[in-house]
């Protein structure tokens, strides 16, 4: 088996514009009415908006490679550090700190030169214990000679299939001197089509012992906030990508057994990069409805009770709001919960939901 990186004219990528030409013309014009859809709000909805994409991408980029993030204590993080206001930060482990810092890094600061002490900064970050699953890994810096081979493996003991084998530790060093050296040149082709080129160059090289498909991820969003011109982000790729997580491996599999004309590849990148963009609907949909919300709650002189229990319902409350969930959650005697609902429904915010009696419930009235 020939990989794409012992080919003599690695890493010599080529691609058919031809091909790539309407589809990329395509995904250029939905962010650009994205982009100027969420310019024309005001900042408060696009920091919230903003906060939505970027909790998505970090958790979505974890489940990719099978780790599952807590949503509620990466939004913490970010909001944090973003200096957002969401009525109560959760406590945050360091690994999840850790994470947020890398993708904050490769977005707010895209226009700064990609370096290796960078690289070596994002991946020590993703792994603060130095420890890869149960392994103790080298972190902060290239893989090593010492640790062997680097295989992308599925199946169990004795019976692997090995999908791809990255370059040798001894290449390493050149290998990502050509890799930064080009992606921090001055633009010459769409900065679209270079976040792909750049996502599948990083992660062929594999120079970390671990991390690899994150930090990969990273730096296709760092190359696509550039093409955004843009800090903020409001599309998560690694959203799509998890969602189409079996043509992702196939295709990133095909591409690098094959040879160096990369066009599939970055024709799968732009049509994701598109259902994306397309995505992002939903999950800003949410966010118009919390600002429909809070400019109808703002016009009424709530109590700190009350403004508590509208941000719970509109993020993280499951099940069914009752007078009890209310008292509970507010600390506060049942009489003053029933008081503060009728007062929240004398104002359309909250609705009594279907069915009554010992289950009556509530329920935000504004759609």
């Amino acid at each position: 088996m020939t990989y794409i990186h012992e080919r003599s004219d690695w890493p010599d990528f080529s691609w058919n514009m031809d091909r790539l030409a309407e589809p990329l013309a395509l995904v250029r014009h939905k962010q650009g009415l994205l982009l100027g859809r969420m310019n024309a709000l005001g900042f408060p909805v696009r920091a919230e908006a903003g906060l939505a994409i970027l909790t998505l991408d970090v958790v979505k980029s974890s489940a990719i490679e099978g780790e599952l993030l807590d949503m509620t204590q990466v939004r913490s993080s970010l909001a944090r550090r973003l200096g957002i206001d969401i009525g109560g930060l959760a406590p945050v482990n360091r690994h999840v700190e850790g994470i947020v810092a890398m993708m904050l890094d490769a977005t707010q600061h895209s226009a700064e030169a990609l370096t290796a002490d960078r690289l070596c900064g994002w991946q020590g970050a993703l792994f603060p214990m130095g420890y890869g699953g149960t392994r103790r890994i080298t972190v902060g810096a290239w893989r090593t000679v010492a640790e062997g081979p680097m295989r992308v493996v599925s199946g169990y003991l004795g019976h692997e299939k090995v999908h791809f084998e990255a370059p040798a530790a001894e290449r390493l060093a050149a290998e990502m001197d050509a890799f930064l050296t080009w992606f921090n040149a001055p633009l010459t082709l769409d900065p679209v089509l270079k976040a792909g080129v750049a996502h599948l160059w990083f992660v062929t090289i594999h120079p970390f012992a671990d991390g690899n498909g994150r930090i990969a991820r990273a730096i296709a969003d760092c190359a696509l906030a550039r093409a955004d011109n843009s800090r903020e982000r409001f599309y998560s790729m690694s959203g799509r990508i998890e969602r189409e997580r079996k043509e992702y491996y196939e295709i990133l599999e095909r591409t690098q057994k094959g040879g160096l004309d990369i066009t599939p590849w970055l024709a799968w990148f732009v049509d994701c990069l598109g259902r994306a963009i397309d995505a992002s609907d939903e999950l800003l949909a949410a966010v118009f409805r919390k600002a429909r919300v809070w400019q109808q709650a703002n016009q009424h002189a709530l109590n700190e009770r009350q403004r508590n229990i509208i941000n719970r319902l509109l993020n993280d409350f499951t099940g069914k709001l009752t007078t009890g969930k209310y008292a509970k959650l507010a600390k506060c005697s049942t009489d003053t919960a029933l008081r503060d609902i009728r007062e929240l429904m004398a104002y359309g915010i909250l609705r009594q939901s279907e069915g009554g009696g010992r289950n009556t419930s509530y329920e935000i009235a504004i759609s």
